[in-house]
């Protein structure tokens, strides 16, 4: 597939469109294998910010750090599971006090199970929506970015190991990085391919790789044409 074509397919998937009479929800529930994300993102450079911590710094918290830094809600969910499910609040929500952000877990009949896939995917949300200040002058992309790159990247060194793709944690700050250096370049696929070393058709790629970041790059390059 030609790189024009990739960008296209970028803002052309159904599974991508943007319906300006729903907005997608910011929270995310775990029952559901998609992961949705608002256009509203929240930018550790500004003034909201009430820690001194960035995006950055979030993801790199140890999960009882990051617990700390939340509002942890019990509940009880209805629907099938027959007379096992509904008896204890297992349910857990979870919203992150700095950013607002909220994920919650509601699958499994354990607490503690649906504690722990809430933070998972409480840190897939932060990546996906806090955004950091990047300076273009000097770009250097970090070695979290680095690692998810393809090994065709010319400024990917060999001591970066393989590519780490989406099924692995370790993707998820790597994605951070990169929807970083798109919001920075304005939602340009090219510009951002050329800081990394790549034809803009690699970056389409990898950016069509994960739904979640696809998603992401939809919304942000489509607030950007408003």
């Amino acid at each position: 597939m030609g790189s024009y074509r990739l960008m296209k397919s970028l803002l052309k998937l159904p599974s991508l469109a943007l319906a300006s009479s729903a907005s997608i929800p910011t929270t995310l529930t775990l029952s559901t294998s998609r992961l949705h994300t608002s256009p509203t993102l929240f930018c550790c450079c500004t003034s909201n910010n009430p820690t001194n911590l960035t995006g950055r710094d979030f993801l790199s918290l140890p999960d009882e750090k990051l617990l700390t830094q939340c509002q942890m809600d019990t509940f009880r969910v209805s629907g099938p599971g027959g007379q096992h499910r509904n008896r204890r609040d297992s349910a857990v929500r979870l919203k992150h006090l700095p950013t607002g952000i909220v994920a919650q877990a509601v699958e499994d009949r354990s607490q503690h199970k649906n504690r722990t896939s809430a933070l998972q995917r409480l840190r897939v949300l932060l990546a996906l929506k806090v955004r950091n200040s990047v300076y273009l002058e000097a770009y250097s992309p970090p070695p979290e970015l680095l690692q998810i790159l393809p090994a065709k990247s010319t400024i990917r060194g060999s001591d970066c190991g393989q590519q780490i793709g989406p099924n692995n944690p370790k993707f998820i700050p790597g994605m951070q990085a990169l929807l970083d250096l798109i919001h920075a370049v304005e939602g340009s696929i090219s510009d951002a391919a050329k800081l990394l070393g790549l034809s803009t058709g690699a970056l389409s790629r990898l950016i069509l790789s994960d739904d979640s970041l696809r998603m992401a790059v939809n919304e942000l390059r489509a607030s950007k044409e408003d």
